[in-house]
């Protein structure tokens, strides 16, 4: 399991900290794919990496995202974290992983319906990213856009480097609950509503 999906088996079953402790750990590539075809880009990866590789795989149904409207081609994964969706003078940047890159998706495409421009940036593995040459990271995360909020459902721990003095990080700093999946995200605002609101809040 990898986040509070699995709702009704309770906090017991909830790995809450489990993302932030196995970053923590030297040489242990980790890797938290958005889709299939992620999965099997972050498979190669692991293939041809020197040390252990983990995979966080959800087991949620999650949608295959469509790079007919996302442009960017899953083997970015290699890359550690790349732009996925994003719009002329972005107001403001959302990072997710694993199924949050769901909600940061539709989270853009509602308030760019609300006239806000953002830039969705999808970090499968802040590990490969923080191998990448500055230049890249740059251009993936420019440091002349503050207002950031990043989703990801667990800890918080280790996101605040990516969002910045600025920005804004959702997650789970508590142990969870037992309820339905949606019921659970719901209650901890893991949610599109929650990303909408904390990027309005950061651009108006």
């Amino acid at each position: 399991h990898d986040s509070i999906g699995l709702g009704e088996d309770g906090p017991t079953h909830q790995p809450i900290e489990h993302l932030a402790s196995l970053r923590a750990i030297p040489n242990l590539t980790v890797i938290r794919p958005a889709d299939a075809n992620e999965t099997v880009e972050a498979w190669k990866v692991a293939l041809n990496r020197n040390g252990p590789t983990a995979l966080i795989l959800t087991r949620q149904k999650l949608p295959t995202i469509d790079r007919d409207v996302y442009s960017s081609t899953a083997a970015d994964v290699s890359k550690g974290a790349y732009v996925l969706a994003d719009t002329d003078n972005a107001q403001a940047i959302i990072i997710a992983t694993g199924s949050e890159v769901e909600l940061a998706l539709a989270a853009h495409e509602e308030l760019k319906e609300q006239g806000i421009n953002t830039r969705v940036v999808n970090m499968p593995s802040s590990d490969l990213f923080e191998e990448q040459e500055s230049s890249y990271r740059e251009s993936v995360l420019p440091r002349n856009v503050r207002a950031r909020v990043t989703v990801e459902a667990g800890a918080t721990q280790g996101w605040h480097k990516y969002a910045g003095i600025d920005g804004e990080v959702i997650g789970i700093d508590r142990f969870g609950a037992s309820a339905p999946y949606k019921t659970i995200y719901e209650k901890f605002g893991i949610t599109v509503e929650e990303v909408v609101g904390r990027v309005k809040s950061l651009t108006q």
